[in-house]
């Protein structure tokens, strides 16, 4: 087995995280995973409200095309894609078995965890059984998505990167 650039697996997990987090966010403006009345107050706006952000910060905006822009969700959204991708990208190398199905496996277990799991606990949004059957269709396949994603860019970063030390 070749040796491990960490370097380079953590520039492209970064350089994934941030492309998969606008592919997650495209994702879910096709297949919405909650309904507007839940939207109003989205699960990274219900953490920082529950964590004690204040208001100011949670609801503070840029407009863009005269649309107001949520700047923490958007924090928190790119956040936890990037993290995860760094986390995929490096652990990969590792332990080879995060990768199969080309990262399908470990965005569904991304999902299941946060989703099923942590929020739930954390009553940041309603348990499994009191969500929408589209709301875990959309955000379990979205994160397959997100995985395919990451895999798809870290993969390549970390090849152009890795592969102009052997040249």
């Amino acid at each position: 087995m070749a040796k491990t650039d960490l370097k380079a697996a953590v520039i492209a997990g970064t350089v994934a995280g941030i492309f998969s987090g606008f592919v997650k966010l495209g994702w879910e403006n096709v297949l919405p995973p909650r309904t507007p009345a839940r939207n109003a107050v989205n699960p990274p706006q219900h953490l920082m409200e529950q964590v004690g952000v204040p208001e100011k910060i949670r609801n503070a905006t840029y407009t863009y095309s005269e649309q107001k822009m949520p700047i923490a969700g958007f924090l928190i959204h790119f956040g936890f894609s990037t993290s995860f991708a760094i986390l995929y990208s490096v652990a990969g190398h590792y332990l080879p078995f995060i990768k199969a199905g080309k990262g399908s496996l470990f965005g569904l277990s991304i999902w299941s965890a946060f989703h099923l799991g942590v929020m739930p606990a954390m009553k940041t949004v309603p348990d499994a059984k009191d969500q929408p059957l589209e709301e875990h269709i959309s955000e379990a396949v979205g994160h397959v998505v997100w995985m395919h994603a990451n895999d798809f860019i870290s993969d390549s970063i970390y090849r152009n990167l890795t592969a102009k030390q052997h040249n």
